[in-house]
């Protein structure tokens, strides 16, 4: 089958690596996208058309994998472009987004709504595409055979978003939670104290900030994004939204250090402290 990857970013490339791996054809659209991307499509097996319009053509199943912000505007792009295939949102975003995109695609394009767990397939066992909606379980077949380890799920349209909110809520909600407590302490000129408390009554937690801090930071400016996405979910479910505006707003202190390499997490701790 012929699919479409819109983009080709460290998971989108590794998703297209996945469907080329199980004996489909994959292609990706050149328009406004980067070197690195050209890079990343190229070492999966990728294809390369020109432009959007080129892509919608070819293909008959399009799978979004980008920023949250951009999801919407993804597939109002991919409607307007006269798509009729089945679309598949797999971003990280609230089921109030997912309701605007499956209303785009309404009349034009079949949709499945899907949420990654884990990180870009690379390692068996590690990384899993739930999906949901009346063509969830056709989607999931697509992936047989590969490193990702697609689920078909009951509980409506939105169900997958609406899982990976709930994951992302505490996986990255309490990254950032780790590093702003951190950086209240530095910033109090009580780090290396509460450092010493934590190696006396929380075992292990000094190291798991250090290895939060360094993995998390150059993707904040997209995670900024994501709590915000989550702040949504839990207001539209009538629970607090607070907690992560909060951490939409930690990770978007952090959002200057995009795709940089840092190795020392008191970088990152004095960043957010000074602001």
């Amino acid at each position: 089958m012929n699919v479409g990857i819109l983009h080709p970013g460290e998971m989108g490339a590794s998703l297209g690596a996945a469907l080329v791996s199980a004996g489909h054809t994959v292609f990706w659209s050149k328009a406004g996208r980067s070197v690195a991307s050209a890079g990343r499509a190229g070492d999966d097996g990728l294809r390369a058309v020109e432009s959007l319009g080129e892509l919608v053509r070819t293909v008959s199943v399009i799978v979004s994998i980008c920023p949250p912000a951009n999801a919407l505007e993804q597939a109002r792009a991919v409607a307007g472009a006269g798509f009729d295939g089945l679309y598949v949102d797999a971003n990280a975003v609230s089921p109030e987004t997912v309701q605007m995109i499956a209303s785009t695609l309404a009349g034009v394009a079949e949709f499945v709504d899907g949420g990654v767990i884990g990180p870009p397939a690379r390692r068996a066992g590690t990384t899993r595409l739930y999906l949901s909606g009346p063509r969830a379980k056709d989607i999931a077949a697509l992936f047989d055979g590969s490193l990702v380890e697609a689920c078909a799920i009951d509980g409506g349209p939105a169900a997958a978003s609406t899982l990976k909110m709930c994951y992302a809520a505490w996986t990255k909600g309490s990254a950032a939670l780790l590093m702003a407590v951190a950086a209240l302490a530095r910033r109090e000129r009580l780090g290396d104290v509460l450092a010493r408390e934590w190696g006396l009554s929380q075992p292990g937690l000094a190291e798991k900030l250090q290895g939060t801090a360094l993995s998390t930071a150059p993707k904040a400016w997209r995670f900024s994004d994501e709590m915000a996405e989550i702040a949504t979910t839990f207001r539209e479910a009538d629970m607090p939204d607070g907690f992560h505006l909060a951490a939409a707003d930690i990770f978007g202190r952090l959002s200057g250090l995009k795709n940089e390499t840092v190795t020392d997490s008191e970088t990152i701790l004095e960043l957010l402290a000074r602001q």
